[in-house]
């Protein structure tokens, strides 16, 4: 989830300041803030960093050196008890903001269409690992259910267990991603690693369609491939979606969120991509040991702005760590991450 009241009353205002109309640092730090709901909205809850592939594109391969570590049921708990899903007022408001300003219908199937319609309504259950791998899933997804909110995670289809899978579908999960990189068995654990298997994961997804449908299970079942700037990967992505014609799936090719360790930057469609970071005022991010990372795509948990198992979540997203961390979004702090290792706009390049 993040705070779509933040998102709408702020973005004409992000649209001045990225259009160079907003100049002064100070009338637009307090501008934000007073738009910034005090009470905290989750983004993304990472039960766990453990991963069994290698997969190319993931900075957790090469440079990710914190311990692997599970979330504990008893974190889990407090942390969803202090947060609240949206109200319906409220989503058809946002529904009605996205149609008008991005033109995209809440009937589409896109990359821009899922990040839309369908992220500020989840929460996330993944981050830097597999949650295939967490054996506490499906009673996660049972325990965001019974609170009135959507679930969903993205993962690794050769991860696929039937028996785990069917028990998360009937605990209520919303959504569930499989990637895939290729229709070849040899490129996907080129990209994947060898614990990958595109011919063996097609089979199993297959597999879960049928019961889906004899079952009537709800579950939004996701298929993507990320355009990781490979000359076949149109042709294979076209492949792919022909081998899944005419069946109940959500497909798209997605853009790669992360290029700037890359050699061959390749830019994004992504409306997020493209836009200025918003998560210092409208999301928060809890890692696989309850600490409150800048985002989820701190891998290494470089940024702490709090420790939900010791602190509340008002404490953190109020607490001073955040307010200077939202500050050096405007001072462009020299050392930042977000600065050096991140691919999105800070919103500090437009004011002085």
């Amino acid at each position: 989830m993040f705070d779509i009241d933040f998102y709408m009353s702020s973005y004409d205002y992000l649209k001045e300041m990225m259009d160079g109309k907003v100049r002064d640092k100070k009338s637009a730090i307090d501008h934000l803030e007073s738009l910034r709901n005090k009470e905290s909205v989750i983004y993304n809850i990472e039960t766990t960093n453990a991963c069994n592939m290698r997969c190319e594109m993931c900075p957790r391969t090469t440079m990710m050196t914190r311990p692997i570590e599970t979330m504990s049921l008893d974190l889990f708990t407090k942390i969803i008890g202090q947060i609240k899903p949206h109200k319906k007022e409220k989503w058809q408001e946002w529904e009605k903001f996205v149609h008008k300003t991005y033109g995209i219908k809440p009937t589409d199937m896109s990359e821009n269409h899922f990040f839309l319609y369908i992220i500020p309504k989840v929460i996330q259950l993944h981050g830097y690992g597999d949650p295939l791998l967490d054996r506490n899933m499906a009673l996660f997804v049972k325990m965001l259910a019974d609170r009135g909110f959507y679930s969903y995670f993205s993962c690794n289809p050769a991860n696929i267990d039937i028996e785990r899978t069917v028990e998360m579908f009937q605990s209520g999960l919303d959504y569930i991603k499989y990637s895939i990189e290729s229709v070849d068995d040899k490129r996907h654990k080129e990209i994947r690693g060898s614990a990958s298997d595109f011919t063996d994961s097609y089979n199993k997804i297959l597999k879960i369609l049928d019961i889906k449908k004899e079952k009537g299970f709800k579950t939004t079942i996701i298929i993507t491939m990320l355009d990781l700037n490979k000359d076949w990967q149109k042709e294979d992505f076209n492949k792919l979606k022909e081998m899944f014609k005419g069946k109940d799936v959500y497909i798209y090719m997605k853009s790669e969120d992360q290029q700037w360790y890359r050699e061959d930057y390749h830019g994004t469609n992504s409306v997020h991509w493209s836009e200025f970071c918003k998560h210092p005022w409208m999301s928060m991010t809890i890692k696989s040991n309850g600490e409150a990372a800048m985002c989820m795509e701190d891998y290494n948990n470089e940024i702490v702005l709090g420790d939900a198992s010791k602190e509340s979540l008002y404490e953190i997203w109020n607490g001073k760590k955040y307010e200077q961390f939202r500050r050096d979004h405007f001072d462009l702090k020299k050392g930042l991450k977000c600065s050096e290792e991140c691919d999105m706009h800070l919103i500090g390049e437009k004011v002085k």
